[in-house]
C-alpha cells in the first residue's frame, strides 16, 4: 500500500492532481479542500489511500493522516464506496462526520449527494464508535469557511461530478455567492463548493 506521496505538483483540478515522485507522475483523487492547498510547482505531501479494483489501481489522497484514516473507515459501511466516501469528507471534515455519527445527526450525513434516510441510519449505526470522538473546539468545527469567488464553472462542474444535474448545480452555487462581492482566487473554490453542497442536503429534506 502507497501510505503517502512526496513530490512536485504537476497539475491541479477540482477533482484530482499530478504529483511527480521520483520521476513518475502519480494522478491522485482528493477532497476540493485538500486541492485548494496545492500550488502547481511546489512540493507536496500527501497521504493517501490505494483502491485496487479487478481493472484499475486508484490513489486518493488527504492532507492529513487523520482524513485518509475516516475515509478508509467509513468505506467498512455496507454501501460506502471509495467515491461516496470522499464525497463525505468534501461535504464534511472529519470532526464533522465524526460528530454526526456520535450525535447520529441524520440530517448533517443526508447533506452529502447519495446518502438518503437508510443510508445515513447504516452508516450510524455500523460505524457507532469507530471514526472515535470529535476533536474540534465546538459544534462549528466541522464546517470550512465560505468566500466568494468568480470560479463559479469550476465549482459547478464539481457539483455536477458528484451527481447534480447542471441546473440544480449552478442555482446551489448562486446562492451561496448571493450578496458577495468581488472575485477571489482558486483557492476558496472549496468553501464555495462545501458550502454549496451542505444547501443542497438540506434543501432535499
Amino acid at each position: 500500500m502507497i501510505a503517502s506521496v512526496r513530490g512536485t505538483v504537476l497539475t491541479v483540478r477540482l477533482d484530482a492532481a499530478v504529483v511527480e515522485v521520483g520521476g513518475v507522475g502519480m494522478l491522485v483523487h482528493a477532497t476540493p479542500t485538500t486541492l485548494a492547498g496545492l500550488r502547481v510547482g511546489q512540493e507536496a505531501r500527501l497521504a493517501t489511500s490505494m483502491v485496487v479494483r479487478e481493472d484499475s489501481l486508484t490513489l486518493f489522497g488527504f492532507g492529513d493522516d487523520d482524513e485518509r484514516d475516516v475515509f478508509e473507515v467509513v468505506q467498512s459501511v455496507s454501501g460506502v464506496g471509495p467515491r461516496l466516501a470522499l464525497a463525505m469528507l468534501a461535504v464534511h471534515t472529519p470532526d464533522g462526520l465524526r460528530r454526526a455519527v456520535a450525535t447520529e445527526d441524520l440530517a448533517a450525513l443526508k447533506r452529502v449527494p447519495g446518502i438518503g434516510q437508510k443510508g445515513a441510519q447504516r452508516i450510524v449505526l455500523e460505524l457507532g464508535d469507530r471514526l472515535g470522538a470529535p476533536t474540534g473546539d465546538g459544534p462549528g468545527a466541522g464546517a470550512a469557511p465560505v468566500a466568494a469567488t468568480d470560479h463559479r464553472d469550476e465549482v459547478v462542474e464539481a457539483l455536477v461530478g458528484l451527481g447534480w444535474n447542471l441546473k440544480v448545480a449552478q442555482e446551489a452555487v448562486a446562492a451561496v455567492l448571493a450578496d458577495r462581492d468581488g472575485a477571489v482566487g482558486p483557492s476558496d473554490m472549496a468553501g464555495v463548493l462545501r458550502a454549496a453542497l451542505r444547501g443542497l442536503g438540506a434543501n432535499r429534506g
